[in-house]
């Protein structure tokens, strides 16, 4: 009876956390410089087959401002800028470009099917506008939500980690 609770117990808790995956596409050769000013981009809104989600490129921009805070106190999120050639009139010592690749919320409380994220961030330096670093971060929420979950709860923590790593 110990055992059968035990596999219940620990079969609830995995459902109880997000899961997120990084999958770096170009590895930092050097450490980003503190202090430093940071030109974030505004990404296209994220869809799931017809589905276009509002604001959900805003609020990524707005997370990727967030996890930059921690290292620079001058940065600027470019809603109208969506590339590198937009964001270099800025005049930044580094640009970052946001991309939504996948953004799905789903009834997960009812359907068991979990939100799903997946972004790519890439990091420009204003000098030559070579690409410092660039990595695909993708979640999936947890299964026992009981509601309230969206698919923006899953930026921050892969995002906050992320920009940790570049400095």
């Amino acid at each position: 009876m110990r055992f059968t609770s035990l596999i219940v117990f620990t079969a609830i808790l995995s459902g109880c956390t997000a899961t997120y995956k990084q999958e770096a596409l170009i590895q930092p050769s050097i450490n980003l410089v503190r202090g430093k000013s940071v030109a974030i981009a505004t990404p296209n809104n994220g869809f799931y087959e017809t589905e276009e989600y509002h604001s959900s490129g805003k609020m990524t921009s707005l997370a990727v401002k967030s996890a930059f805070a921690r290292f620079s106190s001058t940065i600027t999120v470019m809603a109208e800028c969506k590339n590198l050639m937009c964001l270099k009139d800025s005049n930044h010592y580094y640009y970052v470009i946001p991309e939504i690749l996948h953004w799905e919320e789903r009834a997960t409380e009812w359907s068991g099917k979990p939100d799903k994220i997946e972004v790519k961030i890439s990091v420009y330096d204003n000098l030559n506008l070579k690409e410092l670093a660039s990595t695909i971060i993708s979640g999936t929420s947890k299964w026992a939500t009981f509601g309230g979950d969206h698919p923006q709860d899953l930026l921050d923590e892969p995002i906050n980690r992320y920009v940790q790593s570049l400095y």
